[in-house]
């Protein structure tokens, strides 16, 4: 028992009606046992935060690269990349409150009640991510092809991770023990980030993708000088594209695996004891109404805006407007962008090393800026549930809507950034692009994504739950949970108890 704890429980305890102590006549006694049997192992907590990395690895491979893959492998014009990336990221976001919904009202098995979404989504889901970097040999609805296997994809990933994310909440009815593993999968998912990242650009940046020399040459031109070559390089880069999915999609078997035999589902004790599940629209008015939640969303949308224009334009960015068309991939490894470095890289050069050094360092914040949130987020359901304690079931409310606004955001961003490439005039293969073309790539990946990071920042500051709070809330769930796992509470006595709290 860490130093204080059990202070902290006496003076909590100290607050209940005699009645309701009298109810369970060993609190210590049942507080140690509670410990025990909640108490997750290293295994455990391994266990659980290997199930963060399948989401992503294929989110930054999907991130990165989906948009020059279409563009230049793929050979979709900018106007239907745009609309495949904006439907995609749309449907993705419409999928969590639906998911989210249907979640709410799965009954509990002998899984339990989010394992058997995370089980039956996976085979599927590994199916139509390879797909998605398949190169079908008619040209004629590619745009079709590619719009309903990203759609698709993005389905079954949300109902691998919606379930994922409000798994957090029922690992352990320990908060420390949630928090401790929620360390461990915020480290996995850094890693995962780098995997993902690291997998598919040094596979593919093995193949070289065929460019037109003479961005105003025409194709029957091009067909006739190095049709030969051409043809045969651009099917090493699709081959090296579907081997790095193959890869990607191993690992997602294999954390998902190891999630489903690690992790064992547990009921809130004070759960099972509500009369009937929270009506759906009911629960969500009452989440969206909660303040903390609103600001938390608010500071996230923009921050994580930030990130996903960076992400889906920086390969782009280094080949056409730095010029690394080689390097890219490796830059890759290092780079997700913080405010200092972005303006260091919009202002300087084209200098490879200074690059290298700005990607390392700006690694280093990201992490924290894009990560850290989702951390902040079970603090918010514990001071919801502290307000709410009759209310039950709407973890995959948070968890769905914490992203939908993102996820639709991010859509409408990267069509938009991408449809804003076709207007320049981007030439697909093209060796080179038009000034245009380099100054809206710029824009994209520099001055915007400082502009929306600022603003999310600004927002942070208003989130009311600090670290006094968070001890307070804390405190009070405990005792909550060890009332209501006491074998002598009656129900009369549990609602006393939470109106108490």
């Amino acid at each position: 028992m860490a130093k204080g704890e059990g202070a902290e429980s006496g003076s909590a305890a100290g607050l209940l009606p005699t009645g309701i102590l009298q109810a369970g006549e060993r609190p210590v006694q049942v507080k140690k046992e509670s410990k025990k049997k909640n108490q997750l192992s290293i295994c455990n907590k391994l266990c659980y935060a290997v199930g963060g990395a399948p989401y992503q690895v294929t989110g930054c491979a999907l991130g990165f690269f989906l948009q020059i893959y279409l563009l230049d492998v793929a050979q979709v014009d900018p106007f239907s990349a745009s609309i495949i990336l904006f439907v995609g990221r749309a449907w993705d976001a419409i999928t969590d409150p639906l998911v989210g919904f249907c979640i709410s009202k799965s009954p509990w098995t002998r899984l339990g009640r989010l394992m058997p979404w995370i089980i039956f989504s996976t085979p599927l889901a590994i199916i139509a991510y390879f797909l998605i970097w398949f190169v079908p040999d008619f040209q004629q609805g590619q745009t079709l092809w590619y719009l309903l296997f990203y759609c698709l994809f993005e389905t079954l990933v949300t109902c691998f991770h919606v379930p994922y994310s409000a798994l957090t909440m029922f690992i352990s009815t320990e908060q420390s023990e949630r928090d401790s593993a929620t360390a461990y999968r915020m480290t996995v998912e850094v890693l995962g980030t780098v995997l993902g990242t690291a997998i598919q650009g040094q596979i593919v940046g093995q193949a070289h993708t065929p460019c037109v020399q003479d961005a105003n040459a025409s194709t029957v031109a091009l067909e006739g000088v190095n049709r030969t070559q051409s043809a045969t390089s651009l099917r090493e880069t699709q081959n090296a594209y579907l081997l790095a999915a193959g890869v990607i999609a191993s690992i997602y078997v294999i954390c998902a695996v190891i999630l489903t035999l690690g992790v064992r589902e547990q009921r809130e004790p004070y759960e099972t004891q509500q009369a009937k599940p929270m009506p759906f629209f009911r629960g969500l008015r009452l989440v969206m109404s909660h303040g903390p939640y609103i600001k938390l969303i608010a500071g996230f949308l923009f921050t994580s805006l930030a990130f996903m224009l960076v992400e889906g334009n920086f390969a782009l960015f280094c080949t056409y407007t730095l010029g690394f068309r080689n390097e890219f991939q490796n830059l890759l490894l290092a780079i997700m962008s913080a405010v200092p470095f972005l303006i260091l890289v919009a202002l300087m050069e084209s200098n490879l090393i200074v690059t290298y050094v700005v990607a390392v360092a700006a690694g280093i914040s990201v992490a924290a800026a894009f990560l850290l949130p989702w951390s902040m987020l079970p603090d918010v359901i514990d001071d919801f549930h502290l307000k709410q304690p009759h209310i039950h079931g709407t973890e995959p409310i948070f968890f769905s809507f914490y992203v939908f606004f993102t996820k639709f955001a991010s859509g409408v961003s990267l069509g938009i950034s991408t449809l804003s490439l076709d207007f320049t005039g981007y030439q697909t293969r093209g060796c080179s692009q038009p000034a245009r073309v380099k100054l809206t790539l710029k824009m994209l990946v520099t001055m915007a994504p400082i502009v929306l990071i600022l603003i999310g920042l600004l927002l942070f500051k208003l989130y009311p739950i600090d670290e006094e709070k968070r001890r307070q809330n804390k405190k009070a769930l405990q005792a909550l949970r060890e009332e209501a796992s006491s074998s002598g509470c009656s129900d009369t006595d549990s609602t006393e108890l939470a109106r108490i709290l």
